[in-house]
């Protein structure tokens, strides 16, 4: 590439092949794709770009052969990103493929540095081998400061940090990756001598046990030597802990008078439902609870939280699902119900719509959230935390006036996405995007914040928000006496056989079927591979591995499914991720395959056994040639828990004093204990941060009404009577994880070009 050798060159005037090359390899790949070069980018000054510039990027997937890595490097161009600063992001990120892209094949580092743990006075030497067109000659740094050949004899506790290679060639140079040296100060009576470091492990500092008084710090260490570097992983009883310092080689729980004790502060598990309803039967259909419940349940595994999430539930399914949910609850854990569709509110009471409510809907016909609450105080929770994404219209069509009994708790918090006898809106523009609450709730939810305090500034975030001033404001109400987090540790506690039980049948709900490689008599081979959307939405696909020569023409689709699952055949066994619905998976599915979305796995009543169909033609042959192999792969995902069933025990129905009512009681004359007379709510102001246009709410009853808001529409998510249309797909694009502590560390430097 000849434009690469000039680093000052700005991305604007790479050349097309380069940047054509270029973007689809960041477009196709997801850990280290586009996304991953944004937040990086983030995070520099010179050519920061802001959330709603990556979400402008994101929506190129829906144009035709449209680039979010092209708007995003045209982005960091228009901030006089060069070449050589691109470079330099990429090498950080590690990304190799892309890198050979943009930079010329003169440079070939064969041999990386490796990462060691040392003893001091031990010997050390890091090695780096590269090859050139002409010379090279090695640069060794530590961190900014260049430190010459990378022998040191004997190692101090001073040289213990970061170290790269700078290879020079001519004119353009290479970096090495990151390697760390860790430096153990012990005595050397552990027989191990320079030599022994290669591929050995040894455990030399051993963790101490200690009496503390209450309100102490713990401090635990734990060192060993070896190479490449050892990784640390405390437990607690036999458990893993899930704090960042979890992870390092010094455990500290501090104590102090604002955080009397961590080790109350640990859940001893994180469970977390997900549910959104957005393909009504009787009642107008939404958009965004696809995506919503989607980003949410990427969040909270991050925070470590066990999610279920589901879409397009009925009553029934909505009840058996909850049952399970309280299935996966005991004393000490954190429950997190998250709901998104259409609601209402009446008597401070709130009611989730299931997708086969009839028009119009009665409080027989929801499930009502406070009832859910009252059997989550049973379990001794540590933690409920309720984020209601719907309306809290007066329902004029349910006159009943529920009397639900709860306790006086103080680990409450309702975070409901608008005010009482308001509406709530999803976002609707020329592209697919969150509703208002996920919007900013999302931005905040991986903060280690009280969870009051996180959703406070969530609410303030709003109050910035044009579109909807005036028409939605986040309402929080808690009982919260202590400081509890989404982010605080896991620490399991002496949990019941049953309760182990439970979990297990969790684990098992959520395990994908094995990809499999199917042998036809023609001599083909296929790939049939698996993936999760949701907990009740699999993405099967085919891959052809080999096929025969003479054989010119091969493809293998899937068919004959249960009834079960109503599968459109028009859906099944497409080109792209896209065509059958699959958007927020389409980055990381493998490509060339043909895909098939199967949804609503919850009403499968009978293992999943469908017929492979590989089709194929030889030069000798005009026609088509079919070979078929059955396949049976079980009960996947969320179908093993049969949430099909009419009738479950330990339902939430059991609240309720009527039959077939979640709290459906007649009228009462006498005083009834509400929730909001439990809970108080907080207060939220104007803060920070802009964002987009938005379109619809979840509301009570009456009708939906739409309007003109800069070119994006807004209709509430009324409880109405109008024609369904078609189901939405929502297209969207995965986050991942990211190493914090090299990515923080590579950041802070800046090299000189020389």
């Amino acid at each position: 590439m000849s434009d690469s050798s000039d680093r000052s060159l700005n991305l604007h005037f790479l050349k097309e092949p380069v940047l054509r090359k270029l973007c689809e390899v960041l477009d196709k790949t997801n850990s280290k794709g586009w996304r991953k070069l944004g937040e990086m980018v983030g995070n520099d000054r010179r050519f920061r770009v802001s959330s709603d510039e990556m979400e402008m990027c994101s929506l190129k997937v829906l144009e035709l052969e449209g680039s979010p890595s092209r708007v995003l490097l045209r982005l960091m161009g228009d901030r006089g990103c060069t070449l050589g600063h691109l470079v330099d992001l990429l090498q950080t990120m590690g990304h190799t493929e892309a890198l050979q892209c943009v930079k010329p094949p003169g440079i070939q580092i064969l041999i990386q540095p490796q990462s060691v743990a040392i003893i001091v006075g031990h010997n050390l030497r890091l090695s780096c081998y590269a090859v050139g067109k002409a010379g090279v000659q090695f640069q060794w740094f530590k961190t900014k400061e260049e430190v010459g050949n990378l022998v040191i004899s004997p190692v101090q506790l001073t040289d213990a940090g970061f170290y790269i290679c700078r290879v020079n060639c001519g004119d353009s140079f290479e970096f090495s990756q990151w390697a760390q040296v860790d430096v153990l100060n012990v005595a050397t009576s552990y027989g191990l001598g320079s030599h022994s470091l290669e591929g050995r492990l040894k455990v030399v500092i051993q963790p101490q046990g200690q009496r503390l008084l209450v309100g102490d710090s713990l401090q635990l260490e734990c060192g060993a030597v070896g190479r490449p570097i050892p990784r640390y992983q405390w437990h607690r009883n036999g458990v893993p802990l899930h704090f960042p310092e979890a992870s390092k080689r010094r455990l500290t729980v501090r104590r102090s008078e604002e955080d009397a004790n961590i080790l109350e502060r640990l859940s001893t598990d994180k469970v977390a439902l997900l549910i959104g309803n957005l393909s009504y039967r009787n009642h107008p259909q939404l958009k965004a609870p696809m995506v919503d419940v989607y980003d949410l349940t990427n969040l909270l595994r991050q925070l470590n939280f066990k999610v279920v999430s589901l879409l397009d539930l009925t009553e029934s399914e909505m009840r058996n699902a909850v049952d399970e949910f309280l299935l996966l609850l005991h004393k000490g854990v954190y429950g997190l119900l998250y709901y998104a569709g259409h609601g209402y509110e009446n008597y401070g009471n709130s009611f989730m719509v299931p997708v086969d409510a009839p028009n119009p809907y009665h409080s027989a016909n929801c499930l009502c959230v406070q009832s859910i609450l009252k059997l989550m105080q049973e379990k001794e929770t540590g933690l409920n935390v309720f984020l209601l994404d719907m309306c809290r219209k007066r329902n004029i069509h349910d006159d009943t006036t529920p009397n639900i009994p709860l306790r006086v708790t103080a680990n409450i918090v309702f975070g409901y996405a608008t005010c009482q006898d308001a509406e709530a809106f999803e976002l609707s523009s020329s592209g697919f995007t969150n509703g208002v609450f996920v919007k900013f709730l999302k931005k905040r939810l991986l903060e280690d914040e009280k969870i009051t305090v996180l959703l406070d500034r969530v609410a303030e975030d709003m109050g910035q928000f044009d579109a909807t001033k005036g028409k939605q404001a986040l309402e929080i109400r808690s009982s919260l006496s202590e400081r509890r987090a989404l982010t605080d540790p896991v620490l399991p506690g002496d949990s019941s056989d049953m309760a182990l039980a439970h979990n297990r049948q969790w684990a098992k709900a959520h395990e994908l079927p094995e990809s499999m490689s199917l042998d036809f008599d023609c001599g083909a081979q296929i790939k049939l591979g698996f993936a999760a959307e949701f907990s009740n939405v699999l993405v099967i696909y085919t891959h052809i591995v080999k096929k025969p020569e003479d054989m010119f023409f091969c493809q293998a689709h899937v068919t004959n499914f249960s009834p079960d699952l109503d599968v459109d055949p028009k859906e099944m066994n497409r080109e792209t991720p896209e065509e059958t619905g699959i958007y927020l998976l389409s980055s990381s599915l493998p490509q060339h395959c043909l895909y098939t979305r199967l949804s609503s796995l919850q009403k499968l009543r009978d293992p999943l056994g469908f017929t492979v169909c590989l089709q194929g033609s030889f030069k000798a042959m005009d026609e088509l040639v079919d070979w078929t192999t059955d396949v049976n792969i079980g009960k996947p995902l969320i179908a093993r828990l049969d949430l099909y069933r009419t009738m479950r025990r330990n339902s939430c129905l059991q609240t309720c004093p009527m039959p077939h009512s979640p709290c459906h009681s007649p009228r009462a004359e006498h005083l009834h204990h509400h929730p909001q007379d439990l809970l108080s709510p907080h207060c939220s102001s104007p803060y920070l941060d802009v964002c987009e246009p938005l379109q619809g709410a979840v509301g009570g009853s009456g009708c939906v009404s739409s309007t003109l808001y800069d070119n994006c529409s807004f209709s509430r998510y009324g409880c109405t009577s109008s024609d369904s249309p078609g189901r939405a797909s929502i297209p969207i694009e995965t986050t991942d994880d990211i190493n914090e502590l090299q990515t923080v560390f590579i950041n802070s430097l800046q090299f000189n070009h020389q």
